[in-house]
């Protein structure tokens, strides 16, 4: 990398908007792809736990890895609203939310962990928090469904609390398949060979372990109750749509109407903005150069 082209760079907190919107565009549409990839991928299943990738972890952890934790966070799991669920028509409403807010502050709080992307070891345990969060928390809201009543359990037979062995079953194989071999080993080799060659294409300046992280999230009290709030709040939409509360539900299964070929159409989609962000990301970076001129 270039020092003193770096050096000329604006800071990553000093983004600009058109900047951050790029970061929250690009990481919807690569995480959008990475999960049309997930809908052609095999799944097991062993009595009442199912074995499969629940996404490609890599994607958004390189994202908030190596650019603003917060957008990143917050476009990435959008990617897999707009791109899988509305254009693939199973959109299930407000039962999306709660995985949307799972997600985006799993991954907001590993990003904010990583100080320096080269580093693998922080890449790699990024990784691990954002599944660890996101899983976590879905496991806990699905034992609440179960034991407030709006859900029917599968137990295994002998055994009247198997729900929590099964729950506990099922986030630890995520968390192996999700959070490390498809998560914490891609993304921290994925995130060191791609610090510095990515960001200044888009006008900014890498990561530096020196200065203070932009919009990272702090262990405060204020972060800590934020935190806590949205899981209540995604705790409450999902008892919500297990109670077959129904609301913003579009879902004409366009997969099972014309088959697994109706991918290609959020494989185009998802390249055409991808598409849109390049030739954003080229005019920004030429303004960026035409103001250092001047």
């Amino acid at each position: 990398m270039n020092v003193t082209r770096s050096r000329t760079l604006p800071r990553p907190q000093d983004m600009t908007s058109a900047q951050k919107l790029m970061v929250f565009v690009l990481s919807m549409t690569l995480f959008g792809l990475a999960n049309i990839l997930t809908e052609v991928l095999p799944e097991f299943k062993v009595g009442p736990v199912e074995l499969s990738v629940s996404y490609l972890a890599f994607v958004p952890v390189v994202m908030v890895s190596l650019f603003n934790p917060l957008y990143a966070a917050l476009g990435a799991p959008l990617g897999e609203i707009v791109f899988v669920d509305l254009l693939m028509g199973n959109f299930s409403g407000i039962g999306e939310v709660e995985g949307y807010l799972q997600l985006a502050t799993g991954l907001y709080v590993a990003g904010s962990l990583v100080r320096d992307p080269r580093r693998k070891w922080q890449v790699a345990t990024a990784a691990i928090i954002a599944v660890t969060i996101d899983k976590g928390i879905g496991g806990m809201v699905d034992v609440a469904k179960v034991w407030i009543g709006v859900e029917d359990a599968e137990y295994v037979e002998g055994l009247p609390e198997s729900i929590l062995l099964l729950e506990g079953f099922a986030f630890t194989t995520d968390l192996l398949i999700s959070g490390v071999l498809f998560g914490a080993i891609p993304a921290a080799y994925l995130a060191a060979r791609l610090y510095g060659k990515i960001e200044p294409l888009m006008g900014m300046r890498p990561r530096d372990p020196n200065e203070p992280l932009a919009d990272r999230a702090r262990p405060s009290a204020a972060f800590i109750g934020l935190g806590v709030f949205l899981m209540l709040g995604s705790a409450v939409l999902a008892l919500l749509e297990a109670a077959d509360v129904q609301f913003g539900v579009w879902e004409p299964d366009f997969l099972d109407q014309y088959g697994p070929g109706f991918l290609w159409i959020g494989v185009a989609a998802a390249l055409l903005v991808f598409g849109g962000i390049v030739l954003a990301a080229r005019a920004v970076a030429r303004e960026s150069r035409q103001q250092r001129k001047d």
